[in-house]
């Protein structure tokens, strides 16, 4: 793919595949589904509420699953991306470190969550079908795959945050073109 030149002269980034687009912000919007829910949830004193909150909160979390598995295969169709402009080592390495710990907890969070129901003894459903138990039902274990699930919601926020600043930094200092690169787009 070829890099073009905008208004000011500037390089910008090529589009990016529109697969891969689509898989990002589904990614996205299901994040934010399931982070909505469950956020709601503790702010709803009806039961009934509260497990209706909780169960879309789980089923975003098996999209979030889902799109990892889609992501990876559309990751490896596609192959690698050219990189915008003339970063440092150190901004390829940061990138691909942030990127690499994002895709890890995408991947860990949703079955930190499913293995947390188990052990609760609450069995995970997606569209009316029972899913197979991670782990068995214990009350220790729930304790500590609660911590960790809740851990790892706060780090992914934290790696979420970090990738929203660097793609504003590519956007608004850098001005590559690589934050329009990711935008869904019509092509000529």
């Amino acid at each position: 793919m070829a890099t073009s030149s905008d208004i000011a002269g500037n390089t910008t980034a090529p589009a990016r595949p529109r697969k891969l687009v689509l898989v990002h912000w589904l990614t996205v919007l299901c994040l934010l589904g399931a982070a909505t829910a469950i956020l709601t949830r503790d702010e709803v004193s009806a039961r009934a509420a509260r497990q209706w909150l909780l169960e879309i909160h789980r089923h975003f979390g098996l999209f979030v699953l889902a799109l990892f598995f889609i992501r990876l295969v559309v990751r490896a169709r596609i192959g690698a991306l050219p990189s915008p402009g003339d970063n440092s080592i150190i901004t390829r390495v940061a990138a691909a470190l942030v990127h690499t710990a994002l895709y890890v907890l995408l991947l860990v969070q949703p079955l930190l969550g499913w293995a947390l129901s188990n052990a609760q003894d609450k069995p995970v459903h997606l569209f009316g079908l029972t899913l197979p138990a991670l782990v068995a039902a214990d009350e220790d274990r729930a304790d500590t795959l609660q911590t960790w699930h809740t851990n790892v919601a706060w780090l992914l926020l934290a790696l979420i945050v970090l990738h929203i600043l660097a793609a504003l930094w590519h956007h608004f200092v850098r001005r590559d073109g690589l934050l329009r690169a990711m935008w869904w787009q019509r092509r000529p």
